[in-house]
């Protein structure tokens, strides 16, 4: 049986994760005030309907509880926002991801029972640092506060060198999840695998010890 999921707030966020989710064939009940925006996912999500989230029988009449997943990606509004939640934490849906405008929003979401809390806009504000800082990271993903999972492009120093050869395990204390070449994704690499110029590695490690192996190796400048 598929799994089925709501979507609380039609904006950039929340469309997104609609269209995304459709992609994959999963049901996914589009909640919105705006009629606009309501018409405009009516073709995207399974059902899309006018609510206001905020009101603990609207959410009764639409199931809400029967959902496997609830993301709340209201807007600015953070008061509708906090109320939604906690509506939804009373009527026991199971899994309730909240969009946090900011630090003081997280912190009310997560006392008032949200299980997972994202800052998209500051996630992403984060990665386009990280990418406009180094021409090597092409993506970057923040596990906690020190490690992190990079995407970097291989250079003239790594160019023939073997993962043994590198040895970025010991000297650095980054482990190489994936190695990618053009179409092919070389997942838990050997370590005979050889890199090659223009190579994408996926690498995990605490920021401090990536930064150092970036700078001592793929840092061709």
């Amino acid at each position: 049986m598929k799994k089925q999921f709501a979507i609380i707030g039609l904006g950039r966020f929340g469309g997104s994760i609609c269209r995304a989710l459709n992609e994959q064939g999963l049901e996914v009940l589009a909640i919105d005030t705006s009629e606009e925006k309501v018409n405009e996912f009516a073709s995207v999500a399974t059902h899309a309907v006018i609510a206001d989230a905020t009101e603990e029988m609207t959410l009764k009449s639409l199931g809400i509880r029967n959902f496997d997943h609830v993301v709340v990606a209201i807007g600015d509004n953070i008061q509708s926002s906090i109320l939604t939640t906690l509506m939804l934490v009373e009527q026991g849906v199971n899994h309730i991801t909240v969009k946090a405008q900011n630090d003081y929003h997280e912190k009310v979401l997560n006392k008032i029972g949200a299980h997972k809390v994202v800052h998209p806009e500051r996630d992403m504000g984060v990665r386009i640092a990280h990418n406009v800082v180094s021409k090597n990271v092409l993506d970057y993903l923040e596990l906690s506060n020190e490690y992190s999972i990079v995407e970097l492009e291989a250079g003239k120093l790594v160019d023939k060198r073997s993962l043994t050869d590198l040895d970025l395990r010991l000297k650095y204390g980054c482990n190489v999840m994936a190695i990618k070449r053009e179409d092919d994704v070389n997942v838990s690499p050997a370590p005979d695998d050889i890199l090659l110029e223009g190579d994408i590695i996926i690498v995990v490690g605490a920021d401090s010890d990536i930064n150092r192996m970036e700078e001592a190796l793929f840092d061709d400048n």
